[in-house]
């Protein structure tokens, strides 16, 4: 296994831990919105420096 993989799946289990984790909280529906509004964010400076 490379590097690149192995970052991957750690980031992958950390987002499930984290959704879990809000679950429990209470707080899956503020994690919902924030996670939406990143990825619009993130294409949208992509857009831009493209």
């Amino acid at each position: 296994m490379n590097i690149s993989k192995i970052r991957s799946a750690l980031y992958k289990i950390s987002r499930i831990l984290g959704d879990i984790n809000a679950a429990k909280k209470g707080t899956a529906g503020k994690r919902i919105g924030r996670r939406a509004a990143g990825k619009i964010t993130g294409k949208g400076l992509k857009k831009l420096f493209k």
